[in-house]
């Protein structure tokens, strides 16, 4: 197996760890986070009903490099949480170490007013 495969399926292994202790309710969604090649993702997940609440990317984002972009988008996700009277989440990092743009991500959030 090549090294892309071997990172994958140890990432899907570690999501899925995490997915089995962790649910969003009405309550407290859950703010879920994924990361691709052309950009990070954030959305917050009523689990209960199976739906996304509110979403965000990086792909329109005008900032200079990566982590900046990431930054805004938790701004943005916590500001659009706000406005949908969500004040609490629980955080899923999507199995990826919690460092670089998941932390951006998440220290912004935290800044935004979301509270995990």
């Amino acid at each position: 197996m090549n090294k892309t495969k071997v990172t994958k399926a140890r990432q899907a292994r570690r999501h899925a760890r995490i997915r089995s202790q962790i649910s969003g309710t009405a309550e407290r969604p859950r703010l879920s986070v994924y990361k691709s090649n052309a950009g990070v993702y954030a959305q917050v997940i009523d689990d209960e009903k199976g739906v996304t609440i509110c979403a965000t990317d990086t792909r329109k984002s005008k900032a200079s490099s990566p982590l900046d972009r990431a930054r805004e988008a938790g701004t943005t996700i916590a500001k659009l949480a706000d406005e949908k009277k969500i004040k609490e989440v629980v955080f899923d990092r999507g199995g990826y170490e919690y460092k670089g743009k998941i932390q951006a991500i998440a220290e912004a959030a935290r800044a935004g007013g979301l509270k995990f």
